[in-house]
């Protein structure tokens, strides 16, 4: 099966039918285009810094409780399991999540560490990104949930975050981290490669 490549002119007419229908638009990175009550068309530009979150699916409860405490925070957070539909196309939709956030909170656990596949790919997706910035701004953010050994790649160059025995405390270091280090909110691409 061929696929269709979509030109500018096809997104702004699907755009255009949503938007009809009453329907809103999340553009990620971008922002939301939402219909008017007098038949018009409202953008609202992105406001929140975007949170990547990799992890493994044995830490899905945990990371949960980080994405929910993260959106009340004001933050924009991606976690799969919230973001991604049904029918769409999975490791290019994470590649593009990645690009766009403003950071990657790498999950660590002894379950993370130990295992192989997709955690391992995001993270060294993420690294790649992170190679292409200024050295002192902060994109990756290691956490630990657990007692576990973060790859040394990781702690050559990169402090992380506890988040236990004090998850609050360890969530607390988390936020001030990301407000120091606010990105303009301005829509962004990182690719790799």
């Amino acid at each position: 099966m061929s696929q269709k490549t979509l030109s500018t002119e096809d997104v702004a007419l699907a755009v255009r039918r949503c938007l009809t229908a009453g329907r809103t638009v999340e553009i990620d990175g971008i922002g939301t285009f939402r219909p008017t009550a007098d038949g018009g068309i409202e953008f609202v530009p992105r406001q929140a810094n975007r949170v990547f979150l990799a992890y493994v699916e044995e830490d899905a409860a945990e990371v949960e409780r980080l994405y929910q405490r993260l959106e009340a925070a004001g933050l924009a957070p991606w976690m799969d399991r919230k973001k991604l539909l049904p029918g769409q196309n999975w490791p290019r939709s994470l590649e593009m999540a990645i690009g766009i956030s403003d950071f990657f909170i790498a999950c660590f656990s002894r379950k993370a560490v130990a295992k192989h596949g997709h955690f391992q790919a995001e993270l060294r997706y993420a690294l790649q990104c992170a190679s292409k910035l200024p050295l002192d701004e902060i994109f990756v953010i290691p956490i630990r949930l657990d007692e576990c050994t973060v790859p040394a790649r990781i702690t050559r160059e990169i402090q992380y975050v506890d988040m236990f025995p004090n998850w609050e405390k360890g969530f607390q270091r988390v936020l001030a981290t990301i407000s120091q280090s606010e990105k303009s909110l301005k829509p962004q691409l990182r690719l790799a490669g």
